[in-house]
């Protein structure tokens, strides 16, 4: 259903279009990457349950309830079911994200919803709905917001993710159009989340995603009983935007316009390695560099040509992002995805251990490899790689790769992603078969009669 152009402000407008979806106006685009992004959502938060910030956020969310933490037997209150359930899903940092903004919006929708479907009790149908619609509304978020959330230090995710999510659970409970201008309104006041973790390489990044999911249950549910929230929440003087993206003034046509004719949700993207978004391009160009016969011991220097705005998160400071201090600041280091890439082969879960990243090979090649600024570089509307490599012998060699692998360029099959959910499960000492189960799962919810329910992710392959 197209969205009421008449509608007084930004919310309304989707609160109009939230109000009279229904699951048969949604394509089989925008429904078979809803699947894809529950399949590597739960294949990563299972994966991430028995490392050192999953115990700890178990830990610390201990308490019971009937909401399911995917991989774990007992049940969850539902707001602890969210937080453990996002936190270690985006843990690793191997999640889907989207081209336009790199907000990931698998691992905060997929734990909101099914937290709501379990304590609500809502149709299974409905849950997949709004799978769909938090997607949609927090890729189209990232569309207005672009770079300018990331340069006011505040991580999009985190921000764009927690209305994201309470505009897909407004829309599995049916709200009506006040209701859910409520819920939007309440959520603007629970988003939060700030980017300092690239100073150490801590653990505040992983928690965003299921902080946010938890915020947009408990702003839906508020909008439900009637708690009021500013209309004007997105575009006020005092909205989300002012408060979290301030260099910009906004334009909304890309949140609002063609509602229900274009599906951004349709266009999410998946990630080949386990590490920022923007580094993966640069982590292909060093696998064929490696694949050429290039080995370490060759070079002298990498130079990469970036974007302007990936230089504050992923190269400055420059030496410490050549000897990042954490497994974890691994991930948001550039040199170190490089040297990982041609030392390594690869830059999945096993290259993010603190045993290799304190390798000090790696160390030494990641000290060889530095940044340039592209003036003319696509980013944020396409993310590519470049590397040109000096060799000991005098020869260069260079690689450039044209768009993310994974994204809507070059997209990855329901095959790649479900070989990537099993080497997930499996690093997790879950049997292979779980993908498969996953994936049943996550085909079936659309077509679902009755109550959602996820039990069946408590043991998925067992």
């Amino acid at each position: 259903m197209a969205a009421d152009s008449t509608a007084s402000t930004v919310s309304e407008t989707l609160a109009t279009w939230i109000e009279g979806l229904r699951v048969d106006d949604i394509p089989e685009a925008a429904r078979r990457e809803a699947e894809n992004t529950i399949i590597d959502t739960i294949g990563l938060s299972v994966a991430a349950l028995e490392t050192d910030y999953g115990r700890a956020v178990r830990k610390a969310f201990d308490q019971r309830g009937d909401c399911t933490v995917f991989g774990l037997t007992d049940g969850f209150e539902s707001a602890a079911a969210a937080v453990i359930n996002g936190t270690c899903g985006h843990g690793e940092d191997y999640d889907n994200t989207y081209e336009g903004c790199p907000v990931h919006s698998g691992v905060v929708i997929v734990p909101a919803l099914f937290a709501a479907g379990e304590l609500l009790k809502l149709p299974a149908s409905e849950v997949a709905k709004g799978v769909v619609v938090g997607i949609e509304v927090a890729c189209r978020l990232g569309l207005v917001a672009q770079k300018a959330v990331h340069a006011a230090g505040f991580h999009p995710t985190a921000i764009l993710g927690a209305m994201g999510a309470a505009a897909g659970i407004a829309a599995a409970m049916s709200q009506n159009r006040t209701q859910i201008r409520d819920t939007l309104g309440v959520a603007g006041s629970m988003a939060s989340g700030i980017i300092e973790y690239l100073a150490d390489g801590t653990w505040t990044k992983r928690m965003h995603p299921g902080w946010a999911a938890q915020a947009g249950l408990r702003a839906a549910q508020m909008g439900a009983a009637g708690f009021r929230g500013p209309a004007t929440v997105f575009e006020g003087t005092h909205g989300l935007f002012s408060a979290f993206a301030p260099s910009i003034k906004p334009d909304f046509a890309p949140l609002t316009a063609d509602l229900g004719s274009r599906w951004e949700a349709a266009r999410v993207a998946f990630k080949p390695y386990a590490c920022g978004t923007m580094t993966q391009p640069y982590i292909d160009c060093a696998l064929r560099l490696g694949r050429q016969g290039v080995r370490p011991e060759d070079i002298k220097a990498i130079i990469c040509e970036v974007g302007e705005g990936t230089v504050h998160r992923l190269w400055e400071p420059l030496a410490d992002k050549q000897s990042p201090p954490t497994a974890y600041a691994a991930k948001f280091s550039s040199p170190y995805c490089v040297a990982a890439g041609l030392l390594y082969g690869d830059a999945g879960l096993a290259q993010f251990t603190e045993a290799a990243v304190r390798d000090p090979r790696a160390l030494a090649l990641a000290g060889k490899v530095t940044y340039v600024i592209d003036p003319d570089n696509e980013y944020p509307a396409n993310y590519t790689g470049h590397i040109r490599a000096e060799l000991i012998d005098g020869r260069v060699v260079e690689e450039r790769q044209g768009q993310l692998r994974g994204g809507t360029r070059e997209p990855m099959s329901r095959g790649d992603l479900l070989a990537k959910a099993r080497a997930n499960l499996v690093f997790a000492g879950r049997p292979a078969g779980a993908a498969e189960m996953l994936a049943d799962f996550a085909t079936g919810l659309f077509g679902a009669a009755g109550g959602f329910s996820a039990t069946p992710l408590r043991q998925p392959g067992a």
